[in-house]
């Protein structure tokens, strides 16, 4: 699966405790050829380490041995080198195994627990910025789910809705003069209601940003029938057909895409300087690792591609040389910065992936803090 897919009601799910042993394999991964090829070979020496720790367990069965490495193996089979992205996230338990193809990086490790690690999941979907897009016309509304890289159909309660009555022809939608336009019809008034409904009820679910497509009669006319359409970041006022293939619609999407994003960029370092001079900012990774944890962090920005491991000492983060991730005292933390992330934003804290640099003199990650 793509972190796309990550809902929060699959999360909570991910998040549920099980028997024990729950195991999470993670590892980086690469697009294309030739890096890639070594992909495979990273993967085999896991599942032999995974293989290893569980045979090594004392609180796990022969049978229950046997049923998660036959539930990895399973995994394994079933990975498709040519969808990776830039790392591989595989859970297994006796019963059932799933496979994650994650847009940010990840450490290689093995753990058992009662519990899946998500955080690397959690933390890939905050930086991809997922979005929802709705196509509609004055008879057919269709819900895009998309990242900065790929948009697809989505079907979710009511969506996508077509008018019960036969479409009319294309060309009289845009019509003012002696034939009714469609957009002063109540049939259309009534289908964009609905429309507008189910929208309100998948915001108030499984908020994202909103960019809205159509000609500028049927978005006009969505807004005026309810309230949830008028929240859109962004619009793109032309046709949209039914057919529309994911490729042609992120290709409309993209300038309100960037244009979002610079807004978005501006705001961020609007609140962090109006945050530096209320003295309620905190700059760099232990001050930002301190606040989350006390759940005083009320925005955390972290540059893109910022990857740390520490160890934790009395508290604080000490920055350690990666090799040394593999120590056993439990205070190594390999992939702090996506914990943090899934720290922040379980405690309700915004979260946003800036450009590289943009940061450099705060630590390459700030936080605004509440108080």
């Amino acid at each position: 699966m793509d972190t796309d897919a990550l809902t929060a009601d699959l999360l909570q799910d991910l998040r549920a405790t099980r028997p024990y042993p729950a195991l999470s394999l993670t590892m980086p991964t690469h697009r294309r050829a030739p890096d890639n090829a070594q992909d495979a070979v990273r993967l085999r020496n896991l599942v032999a380490e995974a293989s290893s720790r569980l045979e090594a367990d004392p609180d796990v069965t022969r049978e229950v041995r046997t049923a998660v490495r036959e539930q990895l193996d399973r995994a394994v089979a079933e990975v498709d080198p040519r969808r990776a992205l830039d790392a591989l996230v595989v859970f297994a338990t006796a019963d059932d195994y799933q496979i994650w193809q994650v847009p940010r990086t990840a450490p290689q490790r093995v753990v058992l627990s009662d519990t899946y690690l998500t955080r690397n999941l959690v933390a890939a979907k905050a930086q991809a910025r997922p979005f929802w897009a709705l196509t509609v016309s004055g008879h057919h509304a269709t819900l895009w789910s998309g990242t900065t890289e790929a948009v697809h159909q989505e079907k979710r309660p009511g969506l996508p809705l077509t008018a019960p009555h036969e479409p009319p022809n294309p060309q009289r939608e845009e019509r003012i003069g002696d034939t009714p336009s469609i957009f002063s019809n109540e049939d259309t008034r009534h289908f964009l209601r609905t429309v507008n409904e189910h929208l309100r009820t998948l915001l108030a679910t499984e908020p994202r940003p909103l960019y809205l497509v159509g000609l500028a009669p049927a978005l006009s006319l969505l807004d005026e029938v309810g309230e949830a359409s008028r929240s859109a970041v962004g619009r793109v006022t032309k046709g949209a057909p039914a057919d529309s293939t994911p490729a042609e619609l992120l290709k409309e999407l993209r300038p309100a895409l960037d244009s979002h994003r610079e807004r978005t960029v501006e705001e961020i370092e609007a609140r962090l300087d109006a945050a530096r001079g209320s003295r309620t900012f905190a700059g760099g990774l232990d001050e930002v690792w301190a606040a989350v944890r006390e759940g005083r962090a009320g925005l955390v920005a972290v540059e893109e591609h910022f990857q740390r491991t520490v160890e934790v000492s009395d508290g604080h983060l000490k920055p350690v040389d990666p090799a040394a991730a593999r120590d056993t005292t439990g205070q190594v933390r390999e992939d702090i910065v996506d914990e943090l992330v899934e720290a922040a934003l379980d405690s309700g804290a915004d979260v946003v992936f800036l450009a590289d640099d943009a940061l450099s003199s705060h630590g390459r990650i700030a936080a605004a803090l509440r108080y």
